[in-house]
C-alpha cells in the first residue's frame, strides 16, 4: 500500500517553470514533506521547453509541473500534492479524515454542486482531485457515498471531460487507496 513506505527524494523528478503557480504549489508540498533533495529541473516557459521531447515523454500535453516518482507519473499540481500527501507514512488516515469532512458537507448540501446549484470555481478545483482519488481506487461509493454521488454528477460535464488526462482514459489507475 502506498502509505506504508517512505519516499526517497532521489527517486523524484519535478520539471517546473519559474512563476508558474501550479509548479510553485507542487514545490511547496515537496518541501513541506521534507523532500528537498528531489531532482529539480527548471525549464524555460518563454522558450517553450515544456514542449521538449523529454517532457512530452512524461506529459503528452507538454505542460508543467511534470512529476515523476520512480515509475509513477503525475502531471497536475493538485494531483501531485495529493500524491505526495499519500506517499508519506501515516497520511492515509489524514486523507480519510479530510474526505469524511467533505462527505459531511456534501450530505448537507443536497444534489447540486458544492456551493450553489450552479457549477463554480469550487467545483472546478475539487473534481480533478476527486478524479485522481478515483484513479487511485479510492472506494468512494462504499466509504463516501455523497462524494461518490457528487463525482458521478460532475465527471461527465463537457468542461471536465475536455481536460481529462488522455492517458487516464487509456491506462488503469493504481490500487494505492483501495483500503481507505
Amino acid at each position: 500500500m502506498l502509505g506504508t513506505h517512505e519516499v526517497m527524494s532521489t527517486d523524484i523528478t519535478l520539471y517546473w517553470g519559474s512563476g508558474s503557480i501550479p509548479c510553485w504549489r507542487a514545490m511547496i508540498c515537496l518541501e513541506e514533506k521534507g523532500l528537498s533533495g528531489y531532482d529539480s529541473k527548471l525549464i524555460s516557459l518563454e522558450k517553450k521547453e515544456q514542449k521538449s521531447d523529454e517532457i512530452l515523454k512524461i506529459n503528452p500535453r507538454g505542460q508543467v509541473p511534470a512529476f515523476k516518482h520512480g515509475d509513477v507519473v503525475v502531471n497536475e499540481s493538485m494531483a501531485i500534492c495529493l500524491y505526495l500527501e499519500e506517499c508519506i507514512v501515516e497520511k492515509i488516515k489524514a486523507l480519510a479524515e479530510e474526505l469524511s469532512l467533505w462527505e459531511k458537507y456534501l450530505s448537507q448540501s443536497g444534489d447540486g454542486f458544492l456551493i450553489t446549484e450552479d457549477f463554480t470555481l469550487a467545483d472546478a478545483a475539487l473534481i480533478p482531485a476527486l478524479a485522481f482519488l478515483k484513479r487511485m481506487k479510492l472506494p468512494m461509493k462504499e466509504g463516501f457515498p455523497h462524494l461518490a454521488s457528487y463525482y458521478e454528477r460532475v465527471k461527465d460535464r463537457p468542461s471536465v471531460q475536455s481536460g481529462w488526462p488522455p492517458h487516464w482514459k487509456e491506462t488503469p489507475g493504481y490500487d494505492y487507496l483501495k483500503d481507505v
